[in-house]
């Protein structure tokens, strides 16, 4: 589904403008990971912000997690996927940009991973079940959540797709990293 995305800014005089108003243009769909559709919505490099240029930040290649103290606003579809068994891990944390902590062997789920940042979490539509290195919540549209660089994976179980709105800012590794439970 297109996202519709509205950008703000100044023109010459310093007057704010409609800077963009149309379909987001960065999205990429996650075969690896059963056909999520991941919609990049805005970048910043940085805090705080420069926000000096009209110029789209979300045209660039670049992996889940935010840049160096930097954020990422970004849209995700999750389609229901029931059969997992044939994912491949290594392929999916590739195509994503992640990595998940491998110091307890396997993880649990072929989607496990984990990013360098504090993560707000709003569920627009649907149900999705999250994953954690030993337990488990269901959230539904409405639902807020905020998650601090854990081992987590996302899985729509349901029969409807799930839309989630993330914003991702840059953390300091948790001192938990350096001594993570096996999985």
């Amino acid at each position: 589904m297109t996202i519709r995305r509205i950008v703000t800014g100044h023109d010459a005089a310093g007057v704010a403008i409609v800077v963009q108003d149309g379909p987001a243009k960065n999205v990429r769909v996650r075969q690896a990971a059963g056909g999520l559709v991941s919609t990049l919505l805005w970048v910043t490099d940085g805090a705080p912000a420069d926000i000096s240029s009209n110029a789209d930040t979300a045209e660039r290649e670049i992996a889940v997690g935010p840049p160096p103290s930097g954020a990422i606003f970004r849209m995700v579809d999750f389609p229901p996927l029931k059969d997992t068994a044939a994912l491949d891990q290594d392929a999916i944390l590739r195509e994503m940009g992640v990595e998940h902590d491998r110091s307890g062997g396997g993880a649990r789920h072929p989607f496990t991973h984990r990013t360098r940042s504090v993560d707000f979490v709003i569920v627009l539509s649907g149900r999705i079940r999250m994953l954690l290195d030993e337990s488990e919540v269901t959230l539904q549209a409405g639902d807020v959540m905020v998650q601090q660089g854990t081992n987590h994976a996302w899985i729509n179980s349901f029969d409807e797709p799930c839309r989630i709105a993330f914003v991702l800012i840059d953390a300091d590794a948790p001192p938990a990293w350096d001594h993570a439970k096996p999985h």
